[in-house]
Parts: structure tokens; C-alpha cells; sequence
């Protein structure tokens, strides 16, 4: 062996000594701080075989937003000082408290980059913390209810929120070192301390705390400092923990100072109460417009606290409104502006729904039970939409005004949501021709009013009730008495023929074509015969030719010369499928009208003696003709036609 060889050799000896002596040096140091947090000899142990692993899953993949850590430890706190009350009813001797007020409080050190969580509940022995912390799986809580189970005859109602198991790991998220003071409410135990950096291992051994109760001091990574202001805990807490039964202070300020009144027997709470927990809540200057407050026990068991806005931001021409119900769960925040409680156009609610069935995962941030979800929705949707109908049956002022503001929401539900669509139908209210201006009425009174001989619900469409009242579509149900729905909105068309019917009653625009209307008869007999009649329906197809799909002799029209039908659709629907097709450049769908004429009319009595007479103006008049159904019905007219038309007229008329 060369002597280079042995040189070499010799110095990767060296290096592994000096490797060695650091760590031995690094390890050293470690003990000493951990042997300074502790009062006396520790032990180190390792974590359970899967644990590691666990903790690699819990650090950096379970929590999306890793300042839950903090809803964690304060909820494990508050089960901690809820167990302590629990086990003072059930008379177990307890180790007193130097403060008798249960609470959480939390210490920050920005010089010392740390941050501490102390309560003064039910704290823990030596072979608790190895059981509670050495297995992430396991759960203090779970077992603390199992021993409550076992005695049910002097427990009452329980409130846990969180898996101390769990939750407490979320904080090596944060933290590159944990520190437990804990003495248990046992009388015969001692305090112990509990050290981890959350890298495979913990020591335990006699801890420093005097007083029952546990601290968690976590010392915060680099690039979480912030959380040592005072400022950024606050906000967190009042994101997360702000309803939490038990008072917590951060540097012995108190933060959640607004009472969760959702778990409140509404007796207890006063309209004042609803209207500033709302401002608080929605972060709203105004006063709610309705609330619906209530709690259910089957088929699962949650409070709900729910309002209406004052106004529809919608309305204003604002962004899409941002869901506004936030899911709690025992009065810890779990999901803000939840998708899953309500619809989509539901989107306008605010408040909160707590349910203690929830199937949370194991980080508490999403949801598991799908059909569990689905039947929180259809409890809360249907809760809702009964409110709206007791509220419309017996304020109906109330109801209408919610309606001017939110209706539309509605409109959007029965267009969309098939499940909830009759439930909203019976919400929906309109102006009608046998109302009041400003006056609204909706299906079922409608349905109620209908004569027998009425087989469909009609309503027609314009931009205000004057115009649609101006047209020739009403004339028939003017002389029959058959009532007729005013629809302002492309929206209302677009839903009620969306819908088909209600209640078994086809409902139909009335300038749609349909054999089902009331028969004038003798009121309106034809002064044309029928010959002369069948002559000019065929001239007047060869002149407007592919601009209408048929021409035909009315039975609707009293005053007017023709009307223009939709095949299909509404012409209110026409308008806006024309209109996105401009907006889109792209071809519009087609839709074929008939062109029905009132041979009785002086009009088209006219234009027969000038077909006869073979008089081209004829042609002028026909064409003019149809121009005026189109602008009667609302549609697009190429104005150039219409003034070209016009100017013919005028020299007709002048005698030119």
C-alpha cells in the first residue's frame, strides 16, 4: 500500500472524528436546553414506528392554510378546561387552579421569536403525554368521551371540539422546536415536560409548572416570525377561534369578545343582538333585511343563524356575489363562505350554520360524507325556502319588498335547481293584468282565479306595464277575462318557459303560438268571406315569402290588424338570442313567426281592395304590415325598411 494511500486514509478518519465530535457536541448542547426547560433528568423516546412518517404528512401535506395550527391548540385547549368543568360536576377531586376562571391565554415574544398557548384545565400526567403525544392517531378526546360514556347518569350535555392527538402536530408546521408544561388536575400527579423538534423523537421528564393546567410554547421557524406580533394572533383567533366558550387573551387582552348567540335560546337574544352580531359577522354598516334562526336534532343535529342582506350589490351592477355562510362546527370555525351548505343562488345568505355530525377529515378543513352534505344542504335550502313562504303568507309587505331586492336569486334557483324548483315557484310573484299597479300576485293565486274553461297560465312580456298593455296580445284576454302574468325581465320569460308548467298548467307567452285560447265567436264574427280571405292570405305569403313561416286569419285580434307569433319560444327569448349572437359574431338562431291578420280590420280591408285594384302600393302596404308586428312584438327592424316604408305612406297620403 502506498504511503499517499495511507495519508488518505488517515485523514477521513480525522474528518469522521471531527463529524462525530460535532454532533456529540450538537447533541450535548440539546440535552442542556432541553434538561433547562425541564426541573430534572429527561428521557428521551422515540415516536412510534409509523410516526414519523405521520408527522412528514401532518407538517407539510395535511393543512392547506398552516395558521389552523393556532384554531388547533386553542380548541385542544378549550376541551382541556371543558373537561376540568365536567369532571367538577361529576364531583372528582381536582387539583385547584390559582385562577378559578377557565380560560385560554396566549403569550407572544417577538424578541424571542415564540409564542405560548396556556390554559388552566385539565392538564396531563407523564403516561398521558406519552399516550396523547407519542401516537398521532390517538385521541385524549375520544378516550375522555369513552370514559364519560361510562358515566352517562351524571353527565350532561358535552361539548369537545377538537382530537388533541391531531391537532397539537399541526404545530411543528410553525414551530422548529415544542415545548409542554403540564400538570394534571390528578392531585397525587406531577408536573412534567414534554420537548420535541418534530423530527422522530420527544424527551419527557419533571416539568416547572406550578399551577394546573397546560402551556405550549412554540418556538417559531424563520419564516412564521410574524406570528410572534400580537396583531397577526388576533386576527387569526378572530378568523377561527372567535366563538370558542372559554375567554382567550393574547398578552392578557381579551379577544373573542363576541358571543356565539347561534347556540342561544332566541328568547335569550334581543333584536339588538341579531342586528350587531350581523354587522360583525357580514362586516355590514347596514341593518339586515330578514333572519332565520333555528336548531334541529334529526336528521342531524346543527344551529343555524342565517340572514338577508339590506340589498343586492348584484343589483348595482357589482361582481358576483361571494358566498356568505360560514360552517362551524361546535362554534369552531371549519370552512368560511362554505359551496357546500347552501345552492349557488343561495350565494346572497349570510351567517352560519354549526353542526356537530360533521364528517371531517382528519385536519378538520375539508369534508368527507358526501350524502351527509347533501343532506345538510336540502335541511338548511328547505328551512329557508319554508321561511320565505310563511313570511309571504303572512307579511306579505315584508316579503315583497325581500322579493324586489332578491327575487332574481329566486328566478335563478327554479331555473336551476330541479330538487327545490316547485318550492320555488310558489315564491315567485309578478304584476298582472287583474292587479293593481305596483301590485303583485303570484301562480297559485293566479291558478285560483283562473275560470274553468282556462286550461294554461299566460304572461306576457315588455319593458313596462304600459307597453305590454298597449299591444295586440292582450286584446283576446281583455274580451275573455283571462287573466295574464306581466313579466318585465328577459329572466322571467327565460324561467317560466324553462319550467314548462305548474301545478299542471302549461305556462306560455301569449305571443307564442297556441291552439288553447278562449274562442270570441259571435263576439267578433268575420266581415271578410271566406274566398276573398283565402285569396289574400295567399298573396300576402308570395310577398313576404321566407320573412314569416305562415300567414294566417286570427281569432285573438279585436282592435289590431295583425300580430306576429312566435313558433317555439317567446319573442322576449328571440330578442335575446339575437342579441348574443351580435354580441358573439356569430349566427343567431333562427326563428320562423306566423303572421296572423285581422281580416275585420280596416287595414287589411284596404290592402285587399288595392291587391284587386292591382295597385303596387299594395305591396308597400303588406311589407309595412309586417314591420308593424315586428315593432309591436318587440323585435329588431332594420330601420332603413322602416323609414323607406313611412315615406311611401306619407306620399300615399299627400295624394303623390
Amino acid at each position: 500500500m502506498s504511503e499517499d494511500t495511507n495519508n488518505h486514509e488517515t485523514q477521513e478518519i480525522q474528518e469522521i472524528q471531527e463529524i462525530q465530535e460535532i454532533q456529540e457536541s450538537q447533541e450535548a448542547q440539546e440535552a442542556q436546553g432541553t434538561q433547562a426547560e425541564s426541573a430534572g433528568p429527561s428521557e428521551q423516546r422515540e415516536f412510534r414506528a409509523e410516526i414519523c412518517q405521520l408527522l412528514d404528512i401532518v407538517i407539510n401535506s395535511l393543512y392547506t392554510n398552516r395558521e389552523i395550527f393556532l384554531r388547533e391548540l386553542i380548541s385542544n385547549a378549550a376541551d382541556a378546561c371543558e373537561k376540568i368543568r365536567y369532571l367538577t360536576l361529576l364531583g372528582e377531586e381536582i387539583r385547584p387552579a390559582d385562577d378559578p376562571e377557565l380560560g385560554v391565554k396566549i403569550t407572544v415574544d417577538d424578541k424571542e421569536n415564540t409564542l405560548t398557548i396556556s390554559d388552566n384545565g385539565v392538564g396531563m400526567t407523564r403516561e398521558e403525554l406519552i399516550e396523547n403525544l407519542g401516537a398521532i392517531a390517538h385521541s385524549g378526546s375520544k378516550s375522555f368521551l369513552s370514559y364519560l360514556a361510562e358515566h352517562q347518569d351524571q353527565t350532561p350535555d358535552l361539548s369537545l371540539i377538537g382530537q388533541f392527538g391531531v391537532g397539537f402536530y399541526s404545530a411543528f408546521m410553525v414551530a422548529q422546536k415544542v415545548v409542554i408544561q403540564t400538570l394534571s388536575g390528578d392531585p397525587e400527579a406531577e408536573a412534567c415536560c414534554w420537548v420535541s423538534e418534530g423530527l422522530g423523537s420527544y424527551t419527557i421528564g419533571a416539568g416547572t409548572r406550578q399551577d394546573r393546567g397546560t402551556s405550549i410554547k412554540i418556538h417559531l421557524k424563520e419564516d412564521a416570525a410574524y406570528l410572534a406580533g400580537a396583531e397577526s394572533i388576533k386576527l387569526i383567533i378572530n378568523k377561527y377561534s372567535n366563538f370558542v366558550p372559554y375567554p382567550v387573551s393574547v398578552n392578557d387582552e381579551k379577544v373573542n369578545t363576541v358571543e356565539a348567540i347561534w347556540v342561544k335560546n332566541r328568547k335569550e337574544i334581543s333584536d339588538e343582538d341579531y342586528a350587531e352580531f350581523y354587522k360583525f359577522f357580514a362586516g355590514a354598516y347596514d341593518e339586515p333585511l330578514a333572519r332565520l334562526h333555528f336548531a334541529s336534532d334529526a336528521p342531524l343535529s346543527l344551529q343555524a343563524l342565517l340572514y338577508v342582506p339590506g340589498s343586492n350589490m348584484e343589483r348595482f351592477g357589482f361582481n358576483r356575489t361571494e358566498r356568505g355562510v360560514n360552517l362551524f362546527c361546535k362554534k369552531v370555525l371549519i370552512q368560511e363562505k362554505c359551496e357546500n351548505i347552501l345552492p349557488e343562488w343561495l350565494r346572497f345568505v349570510r351567517g352560519v350554520v354549526d353542526c356537530e355530525d360533521l364528517p371531517l377529515n382528519i385536519s378538520r378543513e375539508t369534508l368527507q360524507d358526501s350524502a351527509l352534505l347533501q343532506k345538510l344542504n336540502r335541511m338548511v335550502t328547505s328551512r329557508l325556502l319554508k321561511f320565505w313562504e310563511g313570511q309571504a303568507r303572512d307579511d306579505s309587505k315584508k316579503y315583497e319588498e325581500f322579493w324586489q331586492e332578491f327575487g332574481v336569486f329566486l328566478k335563478e334557483g327554479a331555473a336551476t335547481d330541479f330538487a327545490n324548483r316547485q318550492e320555488l315557484l310558489k315564491l315567485l310573484r309578478f304584476e298582472s293584468s287583474m292587479t293593481d299597479p305596483g301590485e303583485l300576485t303570484g301562480l297559485d293565486e293566479y291558478i285560483d282565479r283562473m275560470p274553468e274553461s282556462q286550461k294554461a297560465i299566460y304572461f306576457a312580456s315588455g319593458p313596462n306595464r304600459a307597453s305590454i298593455e298597449q299591444g295586440p296580445y292582450l286584446e283576446i284576454f281583455r274580451e275573455s277575462h283571462w287573466e295574464v302574468l306581466y313579466t318585465y325581465q328577459t329572466v322571467d320569460d327565460y324561467v317560466l318557459l324553462n319550467v314548462g308548467s305548474y301545478r299542471e298548467k302549461p305556462l306560455l307567452s301569449v305571443d307564442q303560438e297556441n291552439e288553447e285560447m278562449p274562442d270570441l265567436g259571435a263576439a267578433n264574427p268575420p266581415q271578410m268571406d271566406e274566398e276573398k280571405a283565402a285569396s289574400l292570405i295567399d298573396w300576402l305569403k308570395d310577398v313576404l315569402q321566407d320573412k314569416v313561416k305562415d300567414v294566417r286569419i286570427s281569432k285573438r285580434l279585436v282592435e289590431s290588424p295583425a300580430v306576429l307569433l312566435s313558433v317555439g319560444t317567446s319573442h322576449s327569448m328571440s330578442r335575446l338570442y339575437q342579441t348574443m349572437s351580435e354580441v358573439s359574431g356569430l349566427p343567431g338562431n333562427a326563428f320562423s313567426d306566423i303572421l296572423e291578420i285581422n281580416t275585420n280590420h280596416q287595414v287589411l280591408q284596404g290592402i285587399e281592395r288595392l291587391r284587386t285594384e292591382e295597385d303596387p302600393f299594395a305591396r308597400t302596404a303588406a311589407e309595412q304590415l309586417l314591420i308593424s308586428a315586428q315593432m309591436a312584438a318587440g323585435l329588431s327592424v332594420d330601420p332603413r325598411l322602416l323609414v323607406t316604408g313611412l315615406n311611401e305612406l306619407l306620399a300615399k297620403a299627400l295624394g303623390h
